[in-house]
This record gives structure tokens, C-alpha cells and sequence, in this order.
């Protein structure tokens, strides 16, 4: 093409540009609704051309081959063999342990280490011969003993014993250490089937929290007579953890007990001036508080009364207050007291506080203490296989006074108790519940209301969930 022909071809299309331009000027719209017809015709084109592609199918596939050199072997086992590391093993305790037999169950080779334990006075003080403790080992991944260390509980509430024996260069060193328990709390719930053991047994409760609410509802209930199949119980207790292991009970801080259809309450309450909280559910502290308190019932009752129902904690009762037929004289006579059957040794304590009036031999009584409570009151405990009192003692509620024998006018071995009110016998289970309580003082209410109010919530929580799993 010369450059006149170009020069008309650029005059057209100048010309043509121009008038398009006046063209959508004039009809904006109807240029807009051509163009989207045009576009999804256009769209409609492509989507029925789309399908004439290729099939993945029919397209060429190439293989492509490559050698990949592999790692030094060697330089991985040698890196293997030279790395070193510990073990950690956990063991319980049997009676018939020696340092051999212990170390064996750990897994542990160790000549120098089994050596040690036979003559160390720590060790063998502490450790052969005690059953039941958690002991923890740290080995070498030769069998080598590093470290091992052992907790157990004491008579103190606030702290734990701890043996520790450690690999110190060549030789072993055994030190014992007192530490602090750490306190949380657990919650639990228990039907009645047959017992309240066999019940917080099936809940995996502990026997001293069993023994805490029996001696708490003690006024209230008489768990040898009164328990009915249905009733249902609720508990938030302390337990004491050393290093994570949980090696002894606390006290209770609040339960609840459903008796034939009553409802019973109780919950620990502390001095306000010491402490005005109790420990909330799932908490974790590392020092005990001063535990001066005692069990209220929620509207501030004192749940200590002046006698506990029964002068012992496991038991059950084989003879009551009444007619019976005598097993040795083989007459009918009044039974003036209560009958608890119980293995020899069993802990025998006084129902309230008193001055013991007597304390030895007496006739079929075998082995026997008097104790003179106020008002007149009487106890008596008889066929003792021991007595762990002296005449003109002062004794506190509870206290330990004896244990269950089978001294004097016995078939077996069992508890005799009697309650007398200036000197006539009375049903020492009668007389338990009717004795008197005392209330909060006045400016104790608020503090004493308001945990009440939290403890509310807590137990009904737990009531709720406990009926929940019975269903």
C-alpha cells in the first residue's frame, strides 16, 4: 500500500471513530445493551467450543529418571550410638522390697547402687521394708541408677518427708528432705446401696472422708441404723499432693447427705479474723491456712454437738437398746447399753468431753473406763483388749480412750457401751441426737453468709451431677 491509500485508510477510521463517539453519545443505553449481547454471545461461543480441547488422556507423558545419592550411613549410627539419655520409672513399695528386688522391678543394673541401699541408714530406715510408697527412679539407658526418691505423709498437715538418694560422681549420697504440700480439691458424689464405705468404695472416695462425713452427720444420723437403700451424698474435700502424687486426705469443706428424703447440709467454717474463704473448687495452693474452725449447717448451726453418736468410727452394730437373750447366762434380760462388733484393736473414743471416773478390771465388764460427762452423764466402755487412759484424766471429745477387745463376760470380740443419766441407763443412740448445738455469734453472720451462699451453688452442683449418673 503507497501512502496515499494509507492516508484514506487513517481519514476512515478517524471518521468512523467520530461517529461512534456521537452514536453513544445519542443512545447510551441501547449501545450498552448490544455490547452485553454481543459479549454473551461471545460467552456462549466459548463455552460450546471449550469441550473441542484435547483429552488429558491423549496427551504425551514423559518419564523422567534421577539417581538421588544417599546420605552417609555410617555418620547416622555413629551420631545413634554416642547420643545418650535418661529413664524414668515409677515403682510401688512391697513389705518382702530388699535393695536387689526393688531395683530389679525398676528395671535397674546396678551393683553400686543395690550396695548402697543395703547400708545406708537412710535407705534402710525409710525404704526396704515400706510398702505401699511411690518410689521414682531416674536411669541412664545402661541401667545406671542417677537419682531415686521417695515421698510418704507424716502426722503434720502442712508438710511431707522425702528421701532422696543421687549418683554423685562415683559414689551415692542420701539426704531427706520436709517440703510443702500442695493443696487442691476434688468433688465427689455416692449412692447408698448397703453402706456408706461400700458406697464412697464404688465412688473411689477415700476412707477418711467417709469417716469425716459420718462423724459430721453423726448428730443427725445414725449411719449403723438409719442409712436406707436411695440415699444419695455429695463432698468436696482437700486432698494433700506431694510432687503431683497425691499421698493424703484433707479435711472436708462441705457436704451434703440425703437421709429417707431430709436433706442434711454442713460446711467448714474458719475464724473470720483468720481466714473468711474457704479453698474454691479445682484450686492449687502451696501452704496450708490455721484450721480453727469447726462444721456449721448452713444456717450457721453448730454440727458439734455435746456427744457423737457412736464411740467408734468402723463398726456396726450387733445388739441395741433393748430385750435380748443373754448369750452366756442364756436368760432374757435387758440389754442396758449398745453392742458395736468390731476386730480386736479396733480404736475405741469418748462420744464427749468428760474426767475419767475409772479406768480398769470390773466384773463382766473385763477391761473398762467410766467417764463422767456434765449434768450427770455417764459413759461406759467395755471389754477393752487395752486401755490408753488413766483415772482423773481429763479426756476430749473423740479422743482415743481403748481399743475393741474381748475382756470379761465376751463371745467375740466387741465393743459394750452404756449412757447413763444419773445413774439409769438411757439409749446412748437417742441421747446423741437430742444433744444440744451451738449457733454462730452474731458477728460472725456476714462473713459466715456469704460463704454459705458459695457452698449453696457448690452442692448443688454436685447433687445435680450425682443424679445425672444414677439415671
Amino acid at each position: 500500500m503507497n501512502i496515499d491509500g494509507f492516508s484514506r485508510l487513517l481519514t476512515i477510521v478517524q471518521l468512523g471513530q467520530q461517529s461512534l463517539l456521537e452514536t453513544l453519545a445519542r443512545h447510551p443505553k441501547r449501545i450498552a445493551g448490544s455490547l452485553a449481547v454481543l459479549l454473551l454471545g461471545t460467552g456462549v461461543t466459548a463455552f460450546g467450543v471449550a469441550p473441542l480441547a484435547p483429552d488429558a488422556s491423549d496427551l504425551p507423558v514423559h518419564e523422567i529418571v534421577e539417581v538421588v545419592q544417599a546420605l552417609p550411613r555410617q555418620a547416622q549410627v555413629d551420631a545413634l550410638l554416642d547420643h545418650q539419655f535418661n529413664l524414668y520409672r515409677t515403682e510401688v513399695t512391697r513389705s518382702s522390697d530388699t535393695a536387689e528386688t526393688l531395683l530389679r522391678r525398676l528395671n535397674i543394673d546396678d551393683a553400686d547402687a543395690a550396695a548402697f541401699l543395703r547400708i545406708d541408714g537412710n535407705a534402710r530406715s525409710l525404704l526396704i521394708g515400706r510398702a505401699g510408697k511411690t518410689v521414682t527412679a531416674e536411669t541412664t539407658d545402661d541401667q545406671r541408677l542417677l537419682k531415686l526418691s521417695m515421698r510418704w505423709a507424716t502426722d503434720d498437715d502442712t508438710q511431707f518427708k522425702r528421701l532422696v538418694i543421687a549418683r554423685k560422681g562415683l559414689a551415692f549420697t542420701s539426704r531427706i528432705e520436709s517440703a510443702p504440700y500442695a493443696i487442691s480439691t476434688r468433688m465427689a458424689t455416692g449412692n447408698i446401696k448397703s453402706s456408706l464405705f461400700a458406697a464412697t468404695d464404688d465412688a473411689n472416695i477415700p476412707d477418711p472422708v467417709a469417716t469425716q462425713i459420718a462423724n459430721i452427720f453423726s448428730g443427725d444420723i445414725d449411719f449403723h441404723r438409719s442409712l436406707r437403700k436411695g440415699d444419695r451424698f455429695s463432698v468436696l474435700y482437700e486432698t494433700l499432693e506431694a510432687d503431683g502424687e497425691a499421698i493424703k486426705t484433707g479435711k472436708v469443706l462441705s457436704t451434703e447427705f440425703v437421709n429417707n428424703g431430709k436433706t442434711f447440709q454442713a460446711m467448714w467454717f474458719n475464724d473470720p479474723a483468720q481466714v473468711a474463704a474457704s479453698i474454691p473448687f479445682g484450686a492449687v495452693n502451696t501452704r496450708m491456712k490455721p484450721s480453727k474452725g469447726s462444721y456449721y449447717s448452713l444456717d450457721g448451726q453448730s454440727l458439734r454437738k455435746a456427744y457423737l453418736a457412736s464411740p467408734m468410727e468402723f463398726s456396726r452394730m450387733s445388739s441395741g437398746f433393748k430385750m435380748r437373750f443373754h448369750p452366756i447366762l442364756q436368760t432374757w434380760r435387758a440389754h442396758l447399753g449398745v453392742d458395736y462388733a468390731a476386730p480386736t484393736g479396733t480404736s475405741v473414743r469418748s462420744i464427749g468431753d468428760g474426767v475419767v471416773d475409772f479406768a480398769g478390771v470390773q466384773n463382766g465388764f473385763g477391761n473398762v473406763v467410766f467417764i463422767n460427762h456434765r449434768s450427770g452423764h455417764t459413759t461406759v466402755y467395755a471389754h477393752l483388749s487395752r486401755i490408753n487412759v488413766q483415772r482423773g484424766a481429763r479426756v476430749s471429745q473423740g479422743q482415743n480412750i481403748g481399743a475393741v477387745g474381748a475382756t470379761g463376760w465376751a463371745t467375740g470380740p466387741h465393743l459394750h457401751f452404756e449412757f447413763r443419766v444419773n445413774g439409769q441407763h438411757q439409749d446412748p443412740t437417742v441421747l446423741a441426737q437430742r444433744s444440744e448445738s451451738i449457733p454462730l455469734t452474731a458477728s460472725s453472720m456476714p462473713a459466715f453468709k456469704q460463704l454459705a451462699g458459695t457452698v449453696r451453688q457448690q452442692l448443688q452442683i454436685a447433687s445435680t451431677i450425682g443424679q445425672s449418673r444414677a439415671e
